[in-house]
C-alpha cells in the first residue's frame, strides 16, 4: 500500500497539533485501505458473517465525523447523510447500491468541516454538548483517533480479504 494519501503525524509539537495530526493520519489510512479498489471490491462484505464493507466503514465515519464536529461541538443540527431505513436501522452500512465517489465526497467533505470547526476553537478546552453530556474538544480528538483506529483495524482485514493486500 501506497502512504502518498497519508502526512506524517507531529512527533514533537503542542498538543492540539499533535492530536489533529494524528486524527488526520488515521483518516489518510482509511483512505490507503480504500485506495486502488473497484466499486465492486468497495462494496463487498469480506469477512463473513459480519456486514462491514469498505464503504460502509467510510460512510459510517462520515457520519461520526458530522456528529461529533458538527452537532455534538459545534451545536449545529445536522441530520444524518445516510438516514434511518423504514425498520429505524441507520443505512450507513446499507452499500448495495451506493454510490463510492458520492460516499467518498461526502467523507471528504465533512472531514474538511471537522477540521475548519477544530481550527476555528478558541482552545482545546472548549465544550460541546449532547444532551445534557459535556465533551470537550480534546476529548473529542481522542475519541476520534479510536474510532478511526479501531475502523481501520477492521479496514486492515476487510482489504486482506479483499485482494491479499496487507501494509500498516
Amino acid at each position: 500500500m501506497s502512504d502518498e494519501l497519508r502526512i506524517p503525524p507531529v512527533r514533537v509539537g503542542d498538543e492540539r497539533a499533535t492530536l489533529t495530526s494524528l486524527l488526520d493520519w488515521q483518516r489518510g489510512t482509511l483512505m490507503v485501505k480504500c485506495a486502488g479498489l473497484t466499486d465492486e471490491q468497495l462494496r463487498r462484505k469480506a469477512v463473513a458473517p459480519s456486514g462491514l464493507s469498505l464503504l460502509g466503514l467510510v460512510r459510517h465515519l462520515a457520519e461520526v465525523e458530522r456528529g461529533w464536529f458538527r452537532n455534538v461541538f459545534n451545536g449545529e443540527d445536522v441530520r444524518g447523510y445516510f438516514p434511518r431505513d423504514e425498520a429505524g436501522e441507520w443505512t450507513e452500512f446499507h452499500v448495495e447500491d451506493a454510490d463510492p465517489a458520492e460516499s467518498f465526497r461526502i467523507w471528504r467533505e465533512t472531514c474538511e468541516r471537522s477540521r475548519a470547526i477544530v481550527a476555528a476553537a478558541g482552545s482545546l478546552d472548549v465544550i460541546g454538548r449532547f444532551g445534557e453530556e459535556e465533551y470537550s474538544l480534546r476529548y473529542i480528538l481522542g475519541h476520534m483517533i479510536e474510532e478511526y483506529a479501531r475502523h481501520n483495524g477492521h479496514a486492515d482485514l476487510l482489504r486482506e480479504a479483499i485482494d491479499g493486500v496487507t501494509g500498516e
